[in-house]
């Protein structure tokens, strides 16, 4: 029984920080500044590239941390260790591999954005054409 406890608790907490982390990101609601989200030198690169990543990451780490959660009740749920452990084993893996996908996929989508053309010095950006 404490087996199937420390199951529980242990997916449940690797599981809900996840599934906020991944809500947020697919809002747009996480801060470049901040320390969550997709961190990679392509998604810092601007606060566009920034939501983009994250927008794509959102849903696979949504999705990552509900198979941890789940998992977790499931393993709670069996009656002997033997199948508990091989859920858990399962959902934990499971939860991490998926999140990594979607931390890959968000990255990919901050590289193939397109960088935006800097701005010459001297320049106001007014498209007057002298710049050139």
């Amino acid at each position: 029984m404490v087996l199937r406890i420390v199951f529980l608790v242990v997916l449940v907490a690797l599981g809900a920080p996840l599934v906020v982390v991944g809500i947020l990101g697919w809002r747009e609601r996480l801060a470049r500044s901040g320390r969550l989200g997709v961190r990679t030198p392509a998604a810092l690169r601007s606060d566009e590239a920034f939501r983009l990543a994250n927008r794509v990451a959102g849903l696979p780490v949504l999705v990552a941390g509900m198979v941890a959660i789940l998992g977790g009740v499931a393993a709670f749920g069996l009656p002997t260790p033997v199948p508990s452990t091989v859920v858990a084993l399962i959902a934990l893996v499971g939860a991490v591999l998926v999140a990594r996908a979607g931390g890959m996929a968000g990255d990919r989508a901050a590289v193939i954005l397109p960088a935006r053309a800097a701005t010459p010095a001297g320049c106001a950006g007014c498209a007057c054409g002298g710049c050139g």
